[in-house]
C-alpha cells in the first residue's frame, strides 16, 4: 500500500488567523483511520494548537511540507509559500472573482497546483459539506446580544475572543437580562442559522410566529425566525414560490420594512446574492416608527442587502453606529444610532472550537472521499484546477479573471 502524506501549513495571512483544519487529536484519530497515511505539521507560533500539542500526539513536526502529497490549510495561501505540483485544500475565495486573489489564482495555474476549495465540497445534491458557519452563527449572535447590553446598558458580557473557549461564553450568557416584549428576527436557516439558533436556545427565549410579531405583546422576550416568503414577495402581487426566487430574484421585492416598526434586534444568516433584492434600504430606515435599533449581521455583506452594514468590524472593535438620517456612521451609543456588529471572521473569535468542529466534518465529509472511494466525485467537482496546470471544466469560467481580466 502507498504511503499518502498530508500536511497542515502554518496559516500565513495577515491579520494572523489561528485556526486549523485538524487539532493534534484529530491527526492521530486519522492516522488509526488511514494506516496508509501520514500526518505532518508545518510548525507555527502562532495557531491555536501549540507545536507541542501536536508532538504529545505524536504528530512529526516540520519546517518544510516540500515531501508531502496533500496540503491542508484553512485561509489563502500566501503566493511565495505555494510549492509546486501539490495539491493543496483551503478556502480560495476566487470562485466568485475577487479581485484581491486574482494573482493567487494566476500562481496556482502557473506552479501546476490543483486547488480543492472548501467551499466547493458539495454533495450530490450541491449542499456544502464544510465550513465554519455553524461558529460564525453562535458568536455573532453572542455578539449581538453583548451589542444589546452595551447599547442599553443593560448588562456587560466578556468578549468572545477573550473567552477561553464556548463553555466560558455559555457561562456568560447568565448575565443576560433582557426587558419584556424584547423582540427580535433571525433569516437563514444553514449552518450559521442554526448555530445562531444554539445561543438562542440558551437564553430560552421563546419563539412565535411572524405573524405574532404585530399582534401581541409579550410579558417575556420574544424571537421569530422568518422564512424566505415572510420578507419577499413578488413584485405582481402573485404567490410566493421558493423555485422561481432562487431562479428568477429580479421578480421579486423587500417586504422586509414592515418588520422595522416593531423588532428591536435583527440577526442577518442568510446567503444573499447580488441578483437578489435589497432587504432593508436607506429609506427603510428612515421610518419614523422605527423600533429596530440593533443589527447583528452575521452575513456582514457590506453594502449590500441591509443599508446599515457599511463597512465590516474586527474582533477588537466590533460595534458601530449607523445614523438612519444621514447614512453615516455615528457612536452606537447614541439613542437614535442603530448599533451594528458586522465581523466578518467571526468563527476566529473561539478558534478552537471553531478548529474541533471544522476537523470533525472534515474527518466525515472530506478524507474519506479525498482517501479512500469518491462514488458521488466530491473531490472532483471541487478540484478548481488540476496538476497540469488547467482550470477545470466547471471552473473554466474564471479564465479571464485567471488572465488579470476582471
Amino acid at each position: 500500500m502507498n504511503r499518502i502524506t498530508l500536511g497542515i501549513i502554518k496559516e500565513g495571512k495577515f491579520p494572523p488567523d489561528f485556526r486549523v483544519p485538524l487539532t493534534p487529536r484529530q491527526c492521530k484519530t486519522v492516522q488509526i483511520l488511514y494506516p496508509d497515511v501520514k500526518i505532518f505539521v508545518q510548525r507555527s507560533p502562532i495557531r491555536t494548537y501549540k507545536d507541542f500539542e501536536y508532538e504529545i500526539e505524536g504528530i512529526e513536526l516540520v519546517d518544510s511540507l516540500e515531501n508531502c502529497d496533500i496540503i491542508l490549510g484553512v485561509k489563502e495561501v500566501n503566493i511565495d509559500d505555494l510549492i509546486p505540483h501539490k495539491t493543496y485544500i483551503f478556502f480560495s475565495h476566487t470562485i466568485k472573482k475577487q479581485p484581491h486573489n486574482q494573482k493567487l489564482l494566476r500562481a496556482i495555474l502557473d506552479k501546476k497546483i490543483r486547488l480543492i476549495d472548501y467551499e466547493l465540497i458539495k454533495d450530490k445534491f450541491s449542499k456544502r459539506l464544510i465550513g465554519f458557519g455553524r461558529y460564525a452563527g453562535i458568536v455573532g449572535t453572542y455578539n449581538g446580544f453583548l451589542t444589546w447590553g452595551l447599547k442599553t446598558n443593560s448588562f456587560v458580557l466578556k468578549p468572545a475572543h477573550l473567552c477561553e473557549n464556548r463553555q466560558e461564553v455559555e457561562a456568560e450568557l447568565k448575565k443576560v437580562v433582557l426587558p419584556n416584549n424584547f423582540k427580535c428576527i433571525l433569516t437563514g436557516f444553514g449552518r450559521v442559522g442554526h448555530g445562531a439558533r444554539e445561543v438562542i436556545d440558551l437564553l430560552r427565549i421563546k419563539e412565535i410566529t411572524p405573524d405574532e410579531l404585530f399582534t401581541i405583546d409579550y410579558n417575556e422576550p420574544v424571537f421569530a425566525h422568518l422564512e424566505l416568503e415572510d420578507y419577499f414577495g413578488r413584485k405582481d402581487g402573485k404567490e410566493f414560490n421558493k423555485q422561481e426566487f432562487y431562479s428568477f430574484p429580479e421578480l421579486y421585492k423587500s417586504i422586509f420594512s414592515k418588520f422595522i416598526s416593531c423588532v428591536d434586534m435583527y440577526i442577518p444568516c442568510h446567503f444573499w446574492s447580488e441578483k437578489s433584492p435589497l432587504i432593508i434600504t436607506k429609506e427603510d430606515l428612515k421610518q419614523s416608527n422605527r423600533r429596530l435599533s440593533l443589527v447583528a449581521d452575521i452575513s456582514c455583506d457590506v453594502n449590500g442587502p441591509i443599508a446599515s452594514t457599511i463597512r465590516s468590524s474586527t474582533i477588537g472593535d466590533s460595534i458601530y453606529g449607523y445614523d438612519p438620517q444621514s447614512g453615516r456612521e455615528t457612536d452606537f451609543r447614541n439613542e437614535n444610532a442603530i448599533a451594528v456588529m458586522a465581523v466578518d471572521n467571526l468563527p476566529c473569535e473561539l478558534h478552537r472550537d471553531a478548529s474541533e468542529d471544522f476537523g470533525n466534518e472534515l474527518m466525515k465529509y472530506l478524507l474519506p472521499a479525498l482517501l479512500r472511494d469518491d462514488p458521488d466525485r466530491i473531490i472532483d467537482r471541487a478540484s478548481e484546477t488540476d496538476l497540469l496546470g488547467n482550470l477545470t471544466e466547471n471552473y473554466r469560467y474564471l479564465t479571464d479573471y485567471a488572465n488579470g481580466v476582471i
